[in-house]
């Protein structure tokens, strides 16, 4: 069963996440506040958006409520990958 899964953070793990699912065959939606690697990885995925991801309104512009599953792999600070 295809399902749409968020990545939201691309640095190292998020990235491998990213690309092994779609590998799967799953819908990535991959988010990230860089740019560039934003852009180095939108080839691999179904959708890559530039995005903060603290922003809820910027997360419901992107279709955050859309996905089926989201893997958070934000590196450094645990109070940004808590969800509330």
């Amino acid at each position: 069963m295809i399902q749409e899964i968020a990545v939201i953070g691309l640095g190292r793990f998020g990235t491998a996440v990213a690309r092994t699912l779609s590998d799967l065959g799953q819908e990535v939606l991959a988010i990230d506040v860089d740019e560039e690697k934003v852009q180095k990885l939108a080839p691999q995925v179904t959708t890559a958006v530039v995005a903060n991801v603290t922003d809820i309104d910027a997360m419901r512009a992107v279709g955050i409520r859309n996905v089926d599953v989201a893997v958070v792999a934000v590196g450094t600070e645990l109070k940004a990958s808590i969800v509330g």
